[in-house]
């Protein structure tokens, strides 16, 4: 097996924050707590749950826009959260992102070329302005937009063209990378469907490897070869995809299921995920979703679950985990 051009150890970020407007005492909010994983060329890592579960803060985090509490971050072997100066500037060449948002993401007084352009010159990575404008324009093809566009402004596209253009400029660069935050969320459905076949044909042609933020587990059902599911910043199932959808162990992973519109062989619509996601300002103890959970237990909120491997490759973090009835339908 190859090695990972990502790893990721034990990675945490808490901001402290103070219990009330007029109180003295503080409280740390665990945005990301103890998440680790791998990642390895060609494969694409999911990353799903409810708005505001961590996905996004482990994001930043990970390629450092936001720095990080705590944990490792290895690029291609090397200590990432070490790296400053001019050595952090060349790494960032190598892990990029795709913004949720293609309507906000582009500078609307910067043409395509130099939108497309700004990580070359960034970089420093060409020689002379012809060599720059060789490299927009061949990765504009490969985006599928028409060439004719270099010298249009983002106002004048349409948003699954827009995010044609946050593509482009990701793989400029020919990253080993690419964070995507929720890409295709802000697109129609007919549009999403392009977006997605394009980043896999690039991740076949360029062996990228992708970490693929979303809420939608139809999407990313889709496109991963494996899953993170997060609940208050935490991991609570990692597995690969085929394996996690068919058989899931962790009840939040089974609800978030069973939420995806869908029509039950009686005709009825499937159960929704029942209650609020807590504070995450005040957790609570134990199992982090055991004031949600159908399955609840005493031990439920004293403990906290370890993430142990239930089955090769397949982690939960429940106390009955493989002993509940969570077979899939």
């Amino acid at each position: 097996m190859s090695q990972p051009v990502l790893k990721v150890e034990h990675l945490k970020k808490y901001y402290p924050i103070r219990k009330g407007a007029f109180s003295k005492e503080k409280a740390v909010v665990k945005a990301c707590d103890d998440v680790s994983f791998e990642l390895r060329a060609g494969e694409t890592l999911g990353i799903v749950g409810e708005s505001g579960c961590g996905k996004t803060t482990t994001m930043q985090s990970v390629i450092r826009l936001i720095e990080p509490t705590g944990g490792a971050i290895l690029l291609n072997g090397q200590d990432f959260r070490a790296m400053k100066g001019a050595e952090l500037k060349q790494a960032r060449q190598k892990i990029k992102l795709i913004f949720q948002d293609p309507y906000s993401s582009l500078n609307p007084r910067m043409t395509v070329k130099d939108i497309i352009a700004e990580p070359l010159d960034i970089a420093g990575v060409c020689k002379d302005k012809a060599e720059r404008d060789r490299r927009v324009l061949e990765t504009m093809e490969q985006v599928g937009l028409d060439l004719s566009y270099v010298n249009r402004y983002p106002h004048e596209f349409s948003g699954g063209q827009r995010q044609r253009i946050g593509i482009a400029r990701a793989i400029v660069l020919r990253p080993d990378v690419v964070v995507c935050d929720e890409p295709v969320s802000a697109l129609d459905v007919s549009i999403q469907a392009k977006i997605i076949n394009l980043l896999r044909q690039f991740q076949h042609d360029l062996g990228l490897a992708y970490i693929f933020i979303s809420h939608d587990l139809g999407v990313v059902r889709h496109i991963a070869d494996r899953v993170l599911v997060m609940y208050l910043g935490r991991v609570v199932e990692e597995g690969e995809s085929r394996e996690l959808f068919a058989h899931p162990l962790h009840p939040y992973t089974r609800a978030l299921l069973d939420s995806v519109p869908r029509m039950d062989a009686d005709g009825r619509p499937a159960a929704a995920l029942q209650g609020d996601v807590p504070s995450p300002a005040d957790p609570p103890s134990g199992c982090l979703f055991h004031t949600r959970c159908p399955y609840a237990k005493e031990v439920c909120s004293e403990k906290v679950p370890e993430l142990r491997e239930c089955s090769l490759g397949h982690k939960c973090a429940c106390h009955f985990a493989g002993a509940l009835p969570l077979n899939a339908n």
